[in-house]
């Protein structure tokens, strides 16, 4: 056997003890877990836990392997949402596959999870803006998907809204750019799977009687298009609207969620013309100001949310005491007076529910509610009360150990 592994290594060397050179499928170990929301896969999958560290271990030929290993590593590189890679196994012996290891996305779900278990209150539209968002930066990024499907993505509560993560990269090509009629693939390729993996979870009672599987399917190129055409499209522009109609696009695509890389003005006969070139890693201007002043390091959208948070502690903090607060002091208070306090809250039997900054961000909106319910503040520390006693325990937990009786059924 030869295993190839990614830094650090430190992570790998606990899996070494695993037994390789048996099918995947017929592994009986204590380290073996059964991930409760995993998606549906062609090839055998499972999941490990070594050293407080998961990972999911796909069997696929050795070719395939390697060539996935290798993108999943650039496309990480990159700053792509999409698994992180830590090695594969090959050479396990006559007429055994390779073995290619990811790290587990933590608090991810599949999309049938997501609509069996209610996590969002729009799953349709959420998830398949998700995938949309998704698709349209691994095309700034020259990523030929060629496999684009909601079985092939994961999706994590992300503030209100569900972030959505390339987890299945075997078709997958990377070019310096792509051709319209490679993105043009994608879309229509994502469109038939989308309405059939709807239609299945139609016919297992799975989605809202209101929603049309082929009709969802059919607006997905609508959406990627038009969101296509908001982060590439040029501008002409004439000189004494230069500058707020810079700052007026910037602003744009910052609320979508994405960074600008390059402004290019163009003077041309007919006058300026915009090109805005788009960072095609994922957001992080609001994620980069949140760990500066907290330390802490969560999503794009959760940081914009728990920021708002700390602008609000911090207007508080200097009317109570009469005085100007730095961001900065008023940034460490708030970690320690309100985070922190109300984290601990949080009994550990709980505390594989949800990402820390996203249980935050939904006691943040459990207070609006009661706030709304009684006619005034509730208080953040309330609010956290109620909300790990009534709303946390009834959400999902993220792992289960498998019994000793072995893999499953």
């Amino acid at each position: 056997m030869r295993f190839i592994f990614r830094p650090p290594a430190a992570h790998a060397a606990g899996l070494l003890s695993l037994p390789w050179a048996t099918p995947l499928e017929e592994w009986v170990d204590d380290h073996l877990l059964e991930v409760a929301h995993r998606g549906i896969s062609r090839h055998v999958v499972r999941f490990v836990e070594v050293d407080g560290h998961v990972y999911a271990l796909k069997e696929i030929d050795e070719r395939l392997a390697r060539r996935e290993y290798r993108l999943l590593g650039e496309l990480e590189s990159m700053g792509m949402p999409a698994v992180s890679v830590l090695g594969i196994c090959v050479e396990r012996g006559e007429d055994q596959d390779a073995i290619l290891v990811t790290r587990f996305l933590d608090y991810s779900m599949s999309y049938r999870y997501v609509f069996s278990h209610g996590h969002t209150q729009q799953p349709t539209d959420q998830l398949i803006d998700a995938m949309v968002e998704l698709l349209a930066r691994l095309h700034l990024a020259g990523l030929f998907w060629g496999d684009c499907s909601l079985s092939n993505t994961l999706f994590r509560p992300d503030a209100g809204s569900v972030a959505a993560y390339l987890v299945d990269a075997e078709t997958a090509e990377l070019h310096p750019t792509l051709t319209p009629g490679q993105r043009g693939f994608d879309i229509d390729y994502a469109v038939e799977r989308v309405g059939g993996e709807l239609l299945d979870l139609q016919a297992g009672g799975l989605l809202p009687d209101d929603v049309d599987p082929i009709e969802i399917a059919a607006q997905l190129p609508a959406r990627y298009h038009a969101l296509w055409d908001e982060l590439t499209r040029e501008e002409l522009l004439r000189p004494d609207e230069q500058r707020y109609r810079v700052a007026e696009r910037i602003d744009r695509l910052n609320e979508l969620g994405f960074d600008v890389d390059e402004i290019e003005l163009v003077t041309t006969a007919e006058g300026t013309r915009l090109k805005v070139h788009t960072r095609v890693a994922e957001s992080g201007r609001h994620r980069h100001r949140l760990f500066v002043l907290t330390g802490l390091q969560t999503t794009e959208n959760q940081a914009r949310r728990l920021l708002n948070d700390v602008v609000s502690y911090r207007a508080h903090l200097e009317q109570k005491e009469g005085r100007p607060v730095p961001e900065t002091v008023a940034g460490h208070r708030w970690r320690s007076e309100i985070y922190d306090r109300v984290m601990a809250m949080v009994p550990p039997d709980l505390s594989d529910r949800l990402a820390p900054a996203e249980v935050f961000h939904e006691i943040l909106e459990h207070r609006w509610f009661l706030s709304e319910q009684e006619g005034k503040d509730v208080g953040t520390t309330a609010a956290a009360r109620s909300y790990v006693q009534r709303i946390l325990p009834g959400t999902p937990k993220t792992l289960t150990v498998l019994p000793d009786a072995g893999p499953p059924g």
